[in-house]
């Protein structure tokens, strides 16, 4: 069984046991082992058997999972700020911190 979810504006296909990266969560104090539901859910199905469509979303279904690590650092990306035909330029580093969740059941 799979399904669809919203998290933080974005969309994510996940299965029953996946570990996804969401954005922090607590601040980055969630506690390991603390359970979390996603209740935003597009599409619940079987793989490669029917679907149901939510409008926007499906009635009564959830997806329940437990935090694994409470802060995990992104990849390091990198910012550059330059002026033509001056001698200017800044480079600025930034890694995003997430929260790792372990999908643990679909309802729906």
């Amino acid at each position: 069984m799979y399904a669809i979810i919203e998290e933080s504006g974005s969309q994510r296909k996940v299965v029953q046991g996946d570990e996804i990266l969401v954005d922090l969560m607590d601040a980055g104090q969630a506690a390991v082992g603390a359970a979390v539901t996603f209740d935003k859910v597009l599409v619940v199905g079987e793989i490669g058997g029917q679907a149901k469509l939510g409008q926007p979303y499906v009635a009564g279904a959830k997806v329940s999972g437990e935090v694994v690590e409470p802060v995990v650092l992104g990849e390091k990306l990198f910012v550059q700020k330059f002026r033509e035909k001056k001698t200017w330029k800044k480079r600025v580093g930034h890694r995003q911190r997430f929260t790792k969740v372990k999908v643990t059941s679909i309802a729906g």
